[in-house]
């Protein structure tokens, strides 16, 4: 008898946030991550003011993706290594759940670092980060990350490269979310209207949560 599909999902993505309360390895390291990032990027600027402000948006977003991709690391390696992703794909549950729980928990532990950034950013960088439109436009290109980065972070961490093969993976398929939420990042911090970029980035993240969905199950066959 298969396990109702919330509760599944609600039972992995419970696990993975009672694990990282317990560790605080995850959040910690990608926390670090960034904040080292956005430091030097914050420094090598310094000198002309206008370009920094001009490459706010970019900084933000690299910054973020990469930070994504540790995590991603991270968490789908854990699971690998302790035996608990076999042990969820032989349980009679439906593996989309599993998909779902996997990529809500890192999206969550990627937003927490995202809105954590957007403070220090406007402290580094003398511009207004933290209004309401940034943390949804956060929210949804960390959608878009997470959605696509767990699929392809459940390929790749069954390889022994898995640290350069993500990244290499991982890029040119978010691209899209890169450029459309820069556009979107910087449309708010010069005040100018958004909702086309809104729009885009939604339909980009259904496309990747559909795709996410319906590709685990291929992806996790052996």
């Amino acid at each position: 008898m298969n396990t109702p599909f919330i509760q599944v999902v609600f039972s992995i993505l419970r696990k993975d946030l009672r694990t990282e309360l317990r560790s605080r390895e995850l959040v910690s390291s990608m926390a670090l991550f960034t904040f080292l990032s956005i430091l030097v990027f914050s420094f090598a600027l310094e000198l002309d003011r206008e370009a920094k402000q001009e490459a706010v948006s970019g900084v933000l977003w690299v910054t973020l993706v990469f930070a994504s991709i540790l995590g991603l690391n991270r968490s789908l390696a854990s699971e690998r290594e302790e035996g608990n992703m076999d042990a969820m794909l032989i349980a009679p549950v439906n593996r989309i759940a599993i998909y779902m729980g996997k990529m809500l928990g890192n999206f969550i532990f990627t937003v927490i670092v995202g809105v954590v950034l957007l403070p220090v950013m406007t402290v580094l960088f003398n511009f207004s980060m933290v209004r309401p439109t940034m943390i949804l436009i956060l929210i949804l290109g960390i959608l878009g990350l997470s959605s696509i980065g767990t699929l392809l972070a459940t390929m790749t961490v069954q390889t022994r490269s898995r640290e350069t093969l993500l990244p290499i993976a991982m890029l040119p398929v978010v691209l899209p979310v890169i450029l459309t939420v820069v556009r979107a990042t910087n449309a708010i911090l010069n005040n100018q209207d958004m909702m086309q970029t809104l729009l885009t980035i939604g339909l980009v993240d259904v496309l990747y949560i559909t795709l996410g969905s319906f590709l685990f199950e291929y992806v996790t066959e052996d």
